[in-house]
């Protein structure tokens, strides 16, 4: 399978153990209390635990944990992370973003060394 980066489609692979379609998925999720106290980093850090527990590739950043795999396994991990909170009684505020690109993966990286190289590119031509 030939992967264009540039193609409105893509072939979508199948899980050679499951026979099932691979949708891979990467995720910026922020999970949080609605009205816990003006300091959400202990209850944020719940949800952050079961993502990394997860196995899926995960990153955390100021905003946003990203997560990537297939759509199936990354919907679950967000929904048990989010349960990590709403279990325990607390309103809980979900805000994820998909990029769903089926044939495609390791671009929880890609993406960023692809800007990277356009941006050091753009730098040499300025020279």
């Amino acid at each position: 399978m030939t992967l264009d980066r540039n193609a409105e489609r893509q072939e979508v692979p199948v899980d050679p153990e499951t026979g099932k379609p691979y949708i891979n998925t990467v995720a910026a999720v922020a999970i949080s209390p609605a009205g816990a106290s003006p300091e959400k980093s202990t209850y944020v850090a719940q949800a952050v635990d079961v993502i990394r527990q997860s196995g899926l590739p995960n990153e955390t950043n100021a905003m946003f944990t990203n997560i990537e795999g297939d759509l199936d396994q990354v919907l679950a991990t967000i929904r048990d992370a989010t349960m990590k909170l709403a279990g325990q009684g607390y309103r809980t505020d979900v805000v994820i973003r998909l990029d769903i690109r089926p044939g495609f993966s390791g671009q929880i990286h890609a993406k960023q060394e692809l800007v990277n190289e356009i941006l050091d590119g753009k730098s040499e031509q300025a020279k």
